[in-house]
């Protein structure tokens, strides 16, 4: 067996080209071929081979067109290759050295290679910012690459452009995007690469590039590696936070319908709507069906899809089951969270063990795996779980409504500082999905917090660029209008094109403020039900208490932010030029 010697002529594309060789190496490995890799980019050339490669027992592979051809690297080469062929199908270069029929002649042009088609879904937990700017870094990146190309996003009101069966079908290679787990089971026999949505915003061609080179065979549906998400084919496993996030990202609509119905319950019939005395009237139907029916499947919502994360269709009956019992054991969304990671894990397992001839294959998902996970989940969660839990939150709850002074100004402070670090990302949704839970348990002080800590930073943004506009360039002084409308939603990730020019300065001064704000909120003791919407939910009657402190920390945290961001932001060239 001849040894394989690559050069990859990668130019200015070095990530790609390094990409490229290690998607050979790997196939050379899975076929036990030994493989010598050469990159040559514009910095320089990476692990050269010798002069006069390859020898009588090698074989030489040229990849890429960067730059002037070299003639004589090309007359030695058996096979000439562009760099998206071998990423789109690094086992068929690997595999197509052995046909002679195929050797390119000398000064002959590169294999023409069909463009490699992507279809692609993003989301994220709240299904807003995040899932259509991930969209628009891939779209753009295949579209610079030449890449037939489409997305689908799943965002807050469900599928948008969903993907075709036939898009599917003809697809190379399916990109999922997204930070909470996606239903995959379309996918089934398709090439699937994994990541986070932030990965896709900030550098969509290596998203790609990555994809072309890692992704995984998805399991048919049906199979026996499908009944669990784990083995699905992703480009990394999903870790407990992901799950959450799924989880909450289903939660949402139940806690944003019961909460509104609740307000509106509160604006119709005063402090007493949901009294006995108030049976049969309009408020007090709008209290049960937002409290006794959206509020309480919350905790169920959020166990049975964080089980669905984590194990696909069979966790999600013993997730909202062990939901359902945490929810009455008073064990709150700890409880149902507790729940929810027991029985997709369980269920995992149980679906790893119990091996079936395949005659038998399908009871599993329908009967074996709900019914051995729901009495694992339920046995658990009353006998082990419920009773710690409750008494947790029952203390947890008791200190949160007693905060006064400086213990609230602490966690308004952390959950404020929380909202601005990454603006979006895992630290601002973990601050965001406490609050969330704590609504279940009628605490709405830290979710005022958190809402009003997470519109400052792209109103600071906005404000600064008026304030300041010498420190900003033009584009960014025309996107600060965007950013404020962004900031007015609740929308944080609109602060991220100004965070990213100088992140060491502006994160913190976005911190400070979002801190200042947080804390302003629970020192007044402002409570808010409806976990979204920014301003465009304050005017609704009973949707958020002592409005008028509450308008006072957002223009505090704003102020805050723009004036540190004014100071410390670093002036773009061209700003210094004009002043």
């Amino acid at each position: 067996m001849k040894r394989i010697l690559a050069v990859i002529q990668a130019g200015e594309e070095s990530v790609t080209g390094v990409l490229a060789g290690e998607a050979l190496r790997r196939a050379a490995r899975e076929t036990g071929r030994p493989l010598d890799v050469e990159i040559r980019t514009a910095q320089g050339t990476l692990n050269p081979l010798p002069a006069d490669a390859p020898g009588e027992d090698e074989v030489l592979l040229l990849v890429g067109t960067s730059g002037q051809p070299d003639e004589a690297l090309a007359a030695r080469a058996s096979r000439h290759l562009t760099l998206e062929s071998v990423l789109a199908d690094p086992g068929r270069a690997i595999a197509d050295l052995d046909h002679p029929t195929d050797a390119v002649r000398p000064g002959a042009a590169p294999q023409a290679a069909r463009p490699p088609r992507i279809v692609a879904v993003t989301s994220c937990p709240t299904g807003i910012a995040h899932t259509f700017m991930a969209a628009e870094g891939l779209q753009e990146a295949a579209r610079q690459l030449g890449y037939p190309f489409r997305v689908e996003t799943q965002g807050s009101v469900g599928a948008g452009n969903p993907l075709t069966e036939q898009e599917i079908a003809d697809a190379d290679v399916v990109v999922i995007a997204a930070d909470r787990e996606v239903d995959r089971g379309r996918f089934g026999g398709k090439r699937v690469y994994a990541t986070g949505a932030k990965p896709a915003i900030t550098g969509g061609a290596a998203v790609i590039a990555k994809a072309l080179a890692e992704a995984t065979v998805q399991p048919a549906a049906g199979s026996a590696s499908a009944g669990g998400s784990q083995s699905s084919g992703k480009g990394e496993r999903a870790g407990p936070y992901k799950h959450l996030m799924t989880g909450v990202s289903f939660m949402l609509p139940f806690v944003v319908s019961g909460g509104l119905l609740i307000a509106l319950a509160f604006a119709l019939g005063g402090i007493h709507a949901n009294d006995a005395s108030s049976g049969g009237t309009l408020a007090h139907t709008l209290f049960t069906i937002g409290a006794k029916a959206g509020f309480a499947l919350m905790v169920p919502a959020l166990a049975g899809y964080i089980a669905f994360s984590i194990a696909d269709r069979p966790g999600l009956a013993p997730g909202m089951i062990g939901g359902i019992l945490a929810a009455n054991l008073n064990a709150g969304f700890l409880g149902g969270i507790a729940a929810g990671f027991v029985a997709g894990y369980a269920v995992d397992a149980l679906n790893r063990l119990i091996q079936l001839p395949k005659t038998l294959q399908g009871l599993k998902p329908i009967l074996i795996l709900p019914l051995l996970g729901t009495l694992i989940t339920g046995l658990l969660t009353v006998y082990a779980i419920g009773q710690p839990v409750a008494a947790l939150m029952a203390f947890l709850t008791d200190w949160l409504r007693g905060m006064q002074g400086s213990s609230a100004i602490l966690l308004g402070l952390i959950l404020g500082a929380m909202s601005a670090f990454d603006m979006g990302g895992p630290v601002n949704k973990a601050g965001y999905a406490f609050s969330v839970g704590l609504i279940a348990s009628a605490v709405y002080t830290p979710m005022a917090a958190t809402m009003v800590a997470g519109m400052v930073p792209p109103l600071a943004a906005a404000l600064a660029t008026r304030l300041f506009h010498a420190r900003f360039t033009a584009e960014e002084r025309e996107a600060g209008a965007t950013a404020a409308v962004l900031g007015l939603a609740f929308i944080t990730e609109g602060a991220i094109p100004f965070a990213a020019r100088d992140p060491l300065r502006v994160i913190p001064a976005m911190m400070a403020g979002s801190a200042t704000a947080g804390a302003i909120s629970m020192v007044a003791g402002v409570e808010l039900k409806v976990p979204h919407g920014g301003i465009f939910v304050l005017p609704i009657p009973g949707a958020v208490t002592h409005l008028a402190a509450y308008v006072v920390a957002l223009l505090a945290g704003t102020v805050v932010s723009a004036v540190l961001i004014g100071l410390l932001m670093r002036a773009p060239v061209r700003a210094e030029k004009m002043a």
